[in-house]
């Protein structure tokens, strides 16, 4: 049998980052197998034990039950009169341990006035280090699929569902899901767009309260009740899911020309 060639650092490089080892912990690498080599530090002569104080409790070290969890962002969401004060309540959340292995928080970019919203699943690795939603490969397709209806960044609006990023681009559990649920149906309130775009699966099934899969919903209008208003919904795929399955966009520029001609009309 032939053995396998030995990676190069460029190729080992990228299987790290398909894998979501993005940053480093140290300036110099950890050689664990030389630690356990090592001979065991002798023993301290033992003293006669101390009074000491209980640690303090860092915040945000314990996160609550997940019932609490969600009722608490429920009623953070409900007394969010504007976008800034949702935006802040959001980041002083401690509710999600999302929060705490993120760099920031994600809340969303373009016009808040825009007619038409998109809401993807959640940020990943380019959208945690700048702050904003969908700047990665997958922002510039969108970036490319919106235009190509005359759409662009000062005329709709872009969030996800997800605040923040998961821990190596994995997908979020659902306590995570319904925990962020309450602030993403508070912020599609606010903006009170026309149009709302949910992009994949996640997102759809999530907002649009269906267990049908994209394949079955995207190109399908649904209702969006915000409890004021009806808003028009359209599910399409994820600008990620095209750059893997590219035969896709033929179906998809379907669903962007059906959503042009809603707003024309």
């Amino acid at each position: 049998m032939i053995p396998e060639p030995t990676p190069t650092v460029r190729e080992l490089l990228a299987f790290y980052l398909e894998a979501g080892v993005d940053c480093a912990l140290a300036e110099e690498p950890v050689d664990r197998l030389a630690e356990l080599d090592a001979p065991a530090p002798r023993a301290a002569p033992v003293e006669a034990p101390r009074p000491v104080a209980a640690p303090a409790v860092l915040r945000g070290e314990a996160a609550p039950a997940p019932d609490v969890a969600i009722a608490s962002a429920r009623e953070a969401a409900r007394t969010a009169p504007t976008l800034e004060a949702l935006r802040e309540l959001m980041q002083n959340f401690e509710g999600c341990a999302l929060k705490h292995t993120a760099t920031r928080l994600v809340f969303a970019d373009g016009n808040p006035q825009a007619r038409i919203m998109f809401v993807g699943e959640a940020p990943g690795r380019d959208e945690d280090i700048e702050g904003l939603p969908f700047v990665g490969r997958s922002g510039k397709l969108l970036d490319l699929m919106i235009g190509a209806i005359g759409l662009n960044r000062t005329t709709a609006y872009i969030t996800n569902v997800i605040p923040w990023r998961p821990p190596g681009n994995r997908t979020p559990t659902p306590q995570e899901t319904q925990i962020c649920l309450p602030f993403i149906q508070r912020h599609i309130e606010l903006v009170n767009p026309d149009v709302l775009v949910t992009l994949g699966n996640p997102s759809t099934q999530t907002l649009l309260s269906t267990r049908e899969g994209i394949m079955r919903t995207r190109g399908r209008w649904f209702e969006y009740e915000t409890g004021q208003r009806t808003i028009r919904a359209l599910p399409t795929f994820h600008p990620a899911y095209l750059l893997r399955s590219p035969s896709y966009k033929r179906l998809a520029w379907q669903d962007l020309r059906s959503i042009a001609k809603v707003l024309a009309g």
